[in-house]
């Protein structure tokens, strides 16, 4: 006979079963690769093998997108060559552009200057739209004096208007050595002063750890406001206050805690694009598909361990 302490004790059991499924799945779920791998063309640029020879090398190397700079496509440009060649060669490379690197100084105190840093914006994410790139980085170039972060959550809430009009976003990037826009948490203000649903930061292994930001910082995010994150490690042998951008090494072959920062952009979701961005000269010094190659490698081994 079935009782009522029996059947509800079926149904306990039942729905733990139901819960504890439903939360392996969730798990599951949570443990696929939300990452893509992508060249910075500063990686091999000492190498000089021109903006077609960029998506040449990163296509053969294995990589899905590939970030250009926007000197590197004036330069071609002004060699005679059109935006519709360009875009054909990147859409023939398999590749996705997945984003930009420019300096118009948008953010500055100057108002004459930022006005023609807000017209150098809109050129150039006109131009990347052409091109079918998405993404810009918007870094805080030619500020020379102290950022008031509330104004400069003004002006980044325009640039974001900016790109919504253009089609291209821009991705709030901070650099470790700068003095005035230097650490994670300065970028955040300014992200949360624009209070705009389409704010993205562009954050970096090198510029955390040279800034002083470090990494526990990546676990208070959000996703979706980190879609592009550069890849590269520091050395422990050079006090962070003297590291430049040419001592980067490989991602792996350094320092950082490469594991817990894998694991953090995994967990807080969304698909990430991780973007190796190098300057270092002594491995411009060999091939550039080699040093492409091995970016690529060490990028995956990092990710399958974790």
């Amino acid at each position: 006979m079935i009782t009522r302490r029996h059947a509800i004790k079926s149904i306990s059991l039942g729905t733990g079963l139901l819960l504890t499924s439903s939360a392996a799945n969730a798990q599951k779920s949570k443990k696929e690769s939300q990452f893509s791998f992508c060249l910075n063309t500063s990686t091999i640029m000492g190498q000089n093998p021109g903006l077609l020879g960029y998506l040449e090398i990163a296509a053969k190397a294995g990589y899905e997108g590939v970030e250009l700079w926007i000197r590197d496509i004036q330069a071609y440009l002004e060699l005679g060559n059109s935006i519709t060649s360009l875009r054909k060669h990147i859409s023939d490379s398999g590749l996705k552009f997945e984003n930009a690197i420019g300096f118009a100084p948008w953010m500055v105190n100057d108002d004459q200057k930022r006005k023609s840093g807000f017209e150098q914006m809109e050129k150039e994410m006109e131009m990347l739209a052409e091109l079918g790139c998405m993404r810009v980085a918007a870094p805080a170039a030619g500020v020379t004096d102290q950022l008031d972060l509330f104004k400069a959550g003004e002006r980044y809430k325009a640039l974001l208007d900016l790109g919504r009009k253009t089609g291209v976003m821009p991705q709030l990037e901070f650099w470790g050595a700068f003095p005035y826009f230097h650490h994670l948490g300065q970028v955040l203000m300014v992200a949360a002063v624009a209070n705009d649903p389409d704010a993205r930061i562009l954050p970096d292994v090198y510029h955390l750890y040279r800034g002083g930001s470090g990494y526990e910082g990546l676990k208070m995010l959000n996703g979706n406001l980190v879609e592009i994150f550069h890849m590269n490690d520091f050395v422990y042998t050079i006090p962070r206050e003297k590291q430049e951008d040419k001592d980067r090494v490989y991602p792996g072959d350094g320092a950082a805690p490469m594991k817990q920062i894998l694991t953090d952009l995994k967990n807080m979701g969304g698909k990430k694009v991780l973007s190796l961005e190098l300057f270092n000269q002594d491995y411009w010094k060999y091939d550039a598909l080699q040093v492409a190659r091995l970016g690529l490698t060490k990028m995956k081994k990092l990710v399958e361990g974790i």
